[in-house]
């Protein structure tokens, strides 16, 4: 039985950031992933490298001659050499050090301090004085009948894996992994039609914002159809039929293949959770406090599988905050994070932070708004790319920025000079009259922030 100062269960963003900067204390560190196909984590190999990678690449079709099919061929193909380079070169960025031993097995825990691998070759138990679960988390699969029968359904992750361009895409899911795909499919050249139960598209978006994104995507000829629960999926002629029920009536649609889009859970089955004193909650999620430490104060959670936020930029803050525990002076906490900006990447991109106009009627607080159209932009008539809107609102008091919806191209960056600002609590003239290059999209700010006048 080997002893370790640390062992890290999972090569996420926080995971393997963590065993770095450990290593380079001199920590004697071993990280655990089961896969090797995994290495480096989710966003580099699943989410969010190889998905834009195809945001970027279905963008382009436009501008391509190539049959579609081929196009798409090509386009999984060079996202697949993405993160192949990606996944060897975080592999090496541990494998190289001298402290660092990698571990390709399945862990569980056998109790608070020990850990048992299985791998293909052998089973080994190792101890640690201090453990770091970064296992990130997993598509939800509803108990639809016929899902798992289905040779035709998809998740996120293996929809990616599918080098023939489906004719036509169904999706189960109207939140944001599904309109992303949605997006992607329809650029690539797919039919795409969204079965969404819930009653109102885009329900955490103000209602301007929600109805000008559907709007730019239906343009796309994609379907959008709300309060529709599917009840059955059947495959039959080489296609699958999802059978779904609309205020009432029994209706079906036919694809070339089906995405499940209806969210993703914490990945702790199998952990062995429950032979620690490590708790989790309700919906699986491993319960940490303000410093990501979990019940067990020598074991902390990090990313997806501790619940909140599913972005891989909280799993690098997640990382700061315990690395400030063992080479800072442990101050930095969740109390400590502010303003989470999140961009979905449709086509235009859609990005948000702080408060929404819903959201600033709901809590009562006093505010201004501002819209104006992305086409005003002088950049978006140059990219061609006009479709769109932005939002802003302030404080009529302070004068400080309380919340920003960018919902036109490029805003994944202009969002980021937003969320800046309001971390240094500027008023939003910093904005209005901050001087921008031109012609360039974040020049846009200026004008926006100047309709409050």
């Amino acid at each position: 039985m080997k002893h370790y100062d640390a062992i890290i269960i999972g090569f996420g963003k926080a995971g393997k950031t963590l065993a770095n900067t450990l290593a380079q204390q001199g920590k004697q560190v071993a990280m655990i992933e089961k896969s090797s196909e995994m290495y480096g984590g989710t966003c580099i190999n699943i989410a969010c490298i190889p998905t834009k990678s195809l945001v970027y690449q279905s963008n382009e079709r436009k501008y391509s001659e190539a049959p579609k099919k081929d196009f798409y061929r090509n386009a999984i193909e060079s996202k697949n050499d993405l993160t192949s380079l990606l996944r060897n070169k975080n592999y090496q960025m541990l494998a190289d050090q001298d402290t660092v031993i990698i571990y390709t097995a399945e862990a569980s825990f056998l109790d608070d301090h020990t850990v048992q691998l299985i791998s293909e070759t052998e089973t080994l138990e190792l101890t640690a004085e201090n453990f770091f679960i970064n296992t990130g988390s997993l598509p939800v699969i509803p108990p639809i009948d016929g899902i798992k029968e289905s040779k035709h359904v998809y998740t996120s992750t293996t929809l990616q894996q599918l080098d023939v361009l489906p004719e036509k895409l169904a999706i189960i899911g109207g939140g944001y992994i599904g309109l992303e795909f949605a997006s992607i499919y329809a650029n690539f050249g797919s039919e795409v039609t969204i079965l969404d139960n819930g009653s109102t598209f885009l329900p955490r978006e103000d209602r301007d914002i929600a109805e000008e994104v559907k709007k730019v995507l239906e343009a796309k000829k994609i379907t959008i159809t709300l309060d529709s629960g599917a009840t059955s999926i059947i495959d039959q002629d080489g296609a699958v039929t999802v059978q779904y029920e609309k205020e009432k009536n029994k209706e079906e649609i036919t694809a070339s293949a089906l995405l499940i889009a209806t969210g993703r859970k914490p990945n702790t089955e199998g952990l062995g959770l429950e032979n620690t004193s490590v708790e989790i909650d309700d919906k699986g999620a491993i319960i940490v406090d303000d410093q990501l430490k979990t019940t067990a104060t020598h074991i902390w959670a990090l990313g997806d599988v501790k619940g909140g936020p599913q972005f891989t930029y909280i799993s690098l803050d997640d990382f700061r905050i315990v690395r400030d525990q063992f080479v800072g002076e442990g101050n930095y906490t969740l109390k400590d994070r502010q303003n989470i900006p999140d961009s979905v990447f449709i086509d235009p991109v859609l990005s948000h932070v702080g408060l929404s106009e819903d959201a600033a009627k709901k809590k009562g607080i006093s505010y201004k708004v501002a819209t104006m159209r992305a086409g005003e932009i002088p950049r978006s008539q140059i990219i061609k790319q006009t479709d769109g809107m932005l939002k802003a609102l302030i404080d009529p008091d302070s004068k400080e920025i309380l919340g920003c919806t960018l919902f036109c191209a490029e805003s994944s960056e202009m969002i980021n000079i937003v969320r800046l600002a309001m971390e240094a609590k500027l008023p939003y003239t910093f904005l209005r009259d901050q001087i921008f290059t031109h012609p360039s999209m974040s020049e846009g700010l200026n004008d926006l922030f100047s309709k409050f006048e």
